[in-house]
């Protein structure tokens, strides 16, 4: 496929104050609106391009990763990137906690294609850090420690934030093997949002994030009610169930039901096994 425009680093994936939101409607402008290529979304490993989707007078910016521009993975060798991503927002509307920006399957000026709204970033919210001192201070986790020079480490932490709590549990629900700094966006509204679901949903257990701050720590209440209704929509003939089983493969969707099970049963977030890095490279 040609390469259109190059457009500017920035932030991916709500719409602005006048746009459709991220419910129901922002959904129905993207699987069915008029898509336009606008740019070329730089150092995106595969094909990402920065779109605008417009319906019924209503337009909003979009990211449109077309399934022809996605390298293939050797340890994703089942289905695209594409579904996996669509699978994730999936899941994340299922929770209530619209953690993932919505996003749909859909035909595009590059074929079929993950169409998931651009979010525009709030710049300056610091959500991770380097610190000179061996603990975390005061609203901050550990994630483990960092090379910043030739014998020299820090501390690298998240912050300690609700937000990012949650979005730990969807991780370890959806086994995201690429969870980087910089899919974290702080959004408005003091809204946070995950983006990049391209490589999860893997039967085999291949977590690697950032977002490891509350390992082994008991999951909140309000992670064990989500998860609970999260099981019950997993179920065979749940709508849900149904939809994911056209994006991920039968033992995938086994595996989630499977990782739903065991957080509910440990009452506890998911700790590195060691048996691979559980930390993803570069972490940002």
């Amino acid at each position: 496929m040609s390469a259109p425009e190059r457009i500017p680093p920035r932030s991916v994936s709500t719409g602005t104050d006048d746009g459709p939101g991220t419910g129901a409607a922002a959904v129905r402008l993207l699987a069915d609106g008029e898509l336009t290529v606008r740019g070329r979304i730089p150092d995106a490993s595969n094909a990402a391009l920065y779109c605008t989707v417009r319906l019924d007078g209503q337009e909003a910016a979009c990211v449109y990763k077309p399934v022809a521009g996605e390298r293939p993975l050797w340890d994703f060798p089942d289905g695209t990137l594409a579904q996996r991503e669509v699978a994730a927002f999936e899941v994340s509307d299922a929770t209530g906690w619209d953690l993932v920006p919505p996003t749909v399957l859909r035909e595009g000026p590059h074929g079929e294609g993950m169409c998931q709204l651009w979010i525009e970033a709030v710049p300056d919210t610091e959500l991770l850090a380097l610190v000179a001192e061996e603990e975390p201070p005061p609203g901050w986790k550990a994630i483990g420690l960092a090379e910043v020079g030739e014998g020299e480490t820090a501390l690298l932490v998240h912050a300690d934030d609700e937000r990012l709590r949650r979005l730990a549990v969807l991780d370890a629900v959806i086994n995201n093997a690429d969870r980087k700094g910089g899919h974290l966006l702080p959004a408005a509204g003091e809204r946070l949002y995950g983006i990049d679901h391209g490589v999860s949903f893997h039967a085999e257990n291949k977590l690697r994030t950032l977002l490891w701050g509350w390992a082994g720590e008991p999951l909140t209440g309000e992670a064990l009610t989500v998860l609970d209704a999260l099981g019950q929509a997993l179920k065979d003939g749940a709508p849900l169930a149904a939809r994911l089983g056209t994006l991920i493969t039968p033992a995938e969707l086994d595996a989630t039901r499977a990782r739903v099970a065991a957080l509910l049963a440990a009452g506890r977030h998911p700790e590195p096994t060691g048996e691979w890095p559980a930390i993803p490279w570069p972490p940002v």
